[in-house]
């Protein structure tokens, strides 16, 4: 039986790439995150191990023990930890940090990208187990879009786009084709929840992944928090980079969005937006 790990943060990512996995024969191994991971994975995987952020050595230890030789990376980290409390890097992580010129995003990841593969472990696409649950360009439920809300659509992906190659976020809250709140490290929600409190409702939320997006780690994902988010801002529509989004739950994310008039428009690049 052909194994793979899942390095699981937060959220129903993880716990919905191992089901997927299992779908598809895999002996699954968990390597969970304190403090982000559900514990519900300890019951689920055929393995599992729970580390704290920095603990690399610990996690190619465990792997290595079950066979791991590939893994993905599901489910979100709470960036803010890594200023706001007292992690403590083991001697695999220090020699990450010391190679990496920044702590972007892309940095960090890279190097612990490359750091296993020097341990016989490679990262492979996150999304591979998830493509069924990644849609395509154009409309996603009921509701249409009007010409307006197709212009802020144009203006928050091209706004999202820089400021997702730039590694500062992939997510912009726009209205009246003017940017209200721009994602840093404190996440997809919060920036909605911001930039909905700034707009006063009717805003246009768009999220995408970075240019030459690296689909092992950090792909775009959304659930039924973010739902949520939209749904108490008032949200006109949430627009996604289509093929390159994850939506959790996607069914009820759909139904709570169409009962909230709120839509959902895959955006491509060189797509002609005023054909939603």
């Amino acid at each position: 039986m052909k194994t793979i790990g899942i390095i699981a943060g937060g959220g129903r990512f993880p716990i919905l790439a191992l089901k997927e996995a299992r779908q598809e024969s895999y002996r699954v191994v968990v390597c969970a995150l304190q403090k982000e991971a559900d514990p519900a994975l300890e019951k689920m995987a055929d393995a599992c191990r729970w580390i704290k952020i920095g603990e690399l050595k610990r996690l190619v230890k465990f792997f290595r023990s079950e066979g791991v030789h590939e893994a993905v990376m599901a489910g979100k980290i709470e960036k803010v930890r890594l200023f706001q409390e007292n992690v403590r890097p083991d001697l695999g992580m220090v020699k990450v940090l010391m190679k990496t010129k920044d702590f972007k995003d892309d940095s960090l990841l890279s190097g612990i990208a490359a750091y296993l593969h020097d341990q016989g472990i490679d990262l492979v696409d996150s999304t591979c187990f998830m493509k069924r649950v990644m849609p395509g360009p154009g409309i996603l439920g009921k509701r249409a879009v009007s010409k307006e809300t197709a212009e802020d659509l144009e203006f928050g992906f091209r706004m999202a786009k820089s400021i997702a190659a730039l590694d500062i976020g992939q997510t912009v809250v726009v209205k009246k084709r003017a940017v209200l709140a721009v994602e840093a490290i404190e996440g997809t929600d919060h920036t909605i929840q911001r930039g909905g409190r700034l707009g006063a409702g009717r805003v246009v939320v768009v999220k995408v992944a970075k240019p030459n997006q690296d689909m092992r780690f950090d792909v775009p994902a959304v659930g039924l928090r973010t739902l949520k988010s939209l749904v108490e801002v008032k949200a006109e529509a949430f627009g996604f980079e289509a093929e390159k989004t994850i939506f959790i739950d996607q069914e009820e994310f759909i139904r709570g969005a169409n009962a909230k008039a709120i839509a959902l428009v895959g955006l491509k690049e060189g797509n002609d937006f005023r054909d939603l």
